[in-house]
Protein backbone atom coordinates (compact mmCIF):
# COMPACT_ATOMS: atom_id res chain seq x y z
CA UNK A 1 0.00 0.00 0.00
CA UNK A 2 1.43 3.35 -0.90
CA UNK A 3 0.33 6.69 0.49
CA UNK A 4 1.63 10.17 0.04
CA UNK A 5 4.17 11.25 2.61
CA UNK A 6 2.43 12.96 5.50
CA UNK A 7 -0.93 11.30 4.89
CA UNK A 8 -2.71 9.18 7.47
CA UNK A 9 -4.92 6.14 7.25
CA UNK A 10 -8.10 7.55 8.75
CA UNK A 11 -10.81 5.30 10.10
CA UNK A 12 -14.19 5.70 8.39
CA UNK A 13 -16.75 8.03 9.94
CA UNK A 14 -18.74 4.94 10.90
CA UNK A 15 -16.03 4.14 13.47
CA UNK A 16 -17.59 4.15 16.96
CA UNK A 17 -14.47 5.88 18.29
CA UNK A 18 -14.70 8.76 15.81
CA UNK A 19 -18.47 8.99 16.23
CA UNK A 20 -18.06 9.48 20.00
CA UNK A 21 -15.55 12.31 19.50
CA UNK A 22 -17.69 13.86 16.77
CA UNK A 23 -20.79 13.73 18.96
CA UNK A 24 -18.93 15.45 21.81
CA UNK A 25 -17.50 18.22 19.62
CA UNK A 26 -20.62 18.87 17.55
CA UNK A 27 -21.94 21.55 19.93
CA UNK A 28 -19.02 23.82 18.97
CA UNK A 29 -17.86 24.34 22.55
CA UNK A 30 -14.14 24.17 23.38
CA UNK A 31 -13.19 20.87 25.02
CA UNK A 32 -9.93 20.05 26.75
CA UNK A 33 -7.99 16.95 25.89
CA UNK A 34 -9.02 15.54 29.27
CA UNK A 35 -12.71 16.26 28.58
CA UNK A 36 -12.48 14.33 25.32
CA UNK A 37 -10.60 11.42 26.90
CA UNK A 38 -13.17 11.06 29.67
CA UNK A 39 -16.40 11.79 27.82
CA UNK A 40 -15.65 10.13 24.47
CA UNK A 41 -13.58 7.30 25.99
CA UNK A 42 -10.61 7.70 23.62
CA UNK A 43 -6.93 8.04 24.37
CA UNK A 44 -5.22 9.46 21.29
CA UNK A 45 -7.22 12.68 21.02
CA UNK A 46 -4.83 14.31 18.57
CA UNK A 47 -5.06 11.26 16.27
CA UNK A 48 -8.87 11.28 16.40
CA UNK A 49 -8.89 14.99 15.55
CA UNK A 50 -6.48 14.41 12.65
CA UNK A 51 -8.74 11.64 11.32
CA UNK A 52 -11.83 13.85 11.57
CA UNK A 53 -9.97 16.61 9.74
CA UNK A 54 -9.16 14.12 6.97
CA UNK A 55 -12.91 13.67 6.55
CA UNK A 56 -13.48 17.42 6.24
CA UNK A 57 -14.05 18.54 9.83
CA UNK A 58 -12.60 21.90 10.79
CA UNK A 59 -11.27 21.65 14.34
CA UNK A 60 -9.08 24.24 15.98
CA UNK A 61 -6.64 23.53 18.79
CA UNK A 62 -5.76 26.30 21.19
CA UNK A 63 -3.20 26.20 23.99
CA UNK A 64 -4.21 28.14 27.08
CA UNK A 65 -2.66 28.56 30.50
CA UNK A 66 -4.11 26.18 33.07
CA UNK A 67 -6.68 27.73 35.42
CA UNK A 68 -4.29 27.34 38.36
CA UNK A 69 -1.51 29.05 36.39
CA UNK A 70 0.68 25.94 36.31
CA UNK A 71 1.16 24.39 32.89
CA UNK A 72 -1.05 24.38 29.83
CA UNK A 73 -4.36 23.01 28.60
CA UNK A 74 -5.21 22.25 25.00
CA UNK A 75 -8.74 23.08 23.84
CA UNK A 76 -10.31 21.57 20.72
CA UNK A 77 -13.25 23.31 19.05
CA UNK A 78 -15.09 22.02 15.99
CA UNK A 79 -16.22 24.88 13.75
CA UNK A 80 -17.42 22.70 10.86
CA UNK A 81 -18.53 19.08 10.98
CA UNK A 82 -17.57 16.62 8.27
CA UNK A 83 -20.16 15.75 5.65
CA UNK A 84 -21.78 12.56 6.92
CA UNK A 85 -23.54 11.68 3.68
Amino acid sequence: MSRATGSIHAAPLTSPRLRRVLQLLEDGRPRTTRDIVRKARVMAVNACVAELRTHGAEITCERRAAPNGEGWRFYYTMTKAPDLT
